[in-house]
């Protein structure tokens, strides 16, 4: 299946944009990958025990719509950045179809402010922490979220710079005025994009999934992280 090397594994397949799969494209597991699935839902259901906001959990993944989740220690690493940013005063956070990010930040500080933009409306259940969000309508959403984030953190669903270009639009409408970071997961072959499009370079830290996946992820930044997430690769 050729064609699913070219999605954003993290992200929800937006379905407009090809025809439904059918039962027999769902695409197999090995035992292998369903061991490392269950021990990561194991993790996230022993994260949510433990303490924070037990009313937020990471929903299962729907390989129909190719979600495939971080693995918790890049989730960490990137939920703990986050939380640096925003520099623990009162700041909105915007999470760009990343819901395993949502789900950490708001386990690790649940009075972060956030806003979870995706696709996939079973994310619902979050309540007015979530925005339906349609990557082909880049400019629709709510105007209260408009230049009011400090931090936005971005996962195109698919890996093309016509993906990236019309998410960009939508980063550009959420940043606020003034110093504001943007954090963007996606894959190696958009680092030339995401430097012509956002201004944005790549990290040292390398962006893993709980799914072993063929795709080289990087995480860019339009900011010199210093001596975290590995340095800035200028």
């Amino acid at each position: 299946m050729p064609d699913k090397l070219e999605l954003n594994p993290n992200s929800m397949t937006r379905l407009t944009e090809s025809s439904a799969p059918s039962d027999d494209d769902e695409p197999s597991l090995s035992s292998h990958t369903l061991a490392a699935l269950k021990e990561f839902l194991a993790e996230q259901q022993h994260h949510s025990d433990a303490g924070g906001s037990s009313d937020v959990s990471l929903l299962s993944e729907d390989w129909r719509l190719s979600q495939f989740w971080y693995s918790p220690e890049t989730a960490k690493t990137v939920a703990e950045e986050v939380l640096t940013l925003c520099g623990g005063v009162h700041a909105r956070v915007a999470c760009i179809a990343c819901p395993t990010l949502y789900v950490y930040l708001k386990q690790m500080n649940p009075n972060v402010s956030l806003q979870l933009l995706e696709y996939d409306k079973r994310f619902q259940q979050y309540g007015s922490d979530y925005t339906f969000y349609d990557y082909n309508l880049p400019n629709e959403i709510p105007s209260e979220l408009k230049h009011s984030c400090k931090v936005v953190v971005a996962d195109p669903p698919y890996l093309s710079k016509e993906c990236l270009e019309k998410v960009s639009e939508t980063i550009h409408l959420l940043i606020q005025p003034g110093k504001s970071f943007v954090l963007l997961l996606t894959g190696e072959v958009q680092k030339e994009s995401a430097a012509e499009i956002l201004g944005l370079y790549p990290c040292g830290f390398r962006p893993q999934h709980s799914s072993k996946l063929g795709n080289e992820f990087r995480l860019f930044s339009n900011y010199d992280p210093g001596t975290r997430l590995g340095g800035w690769e200028k």
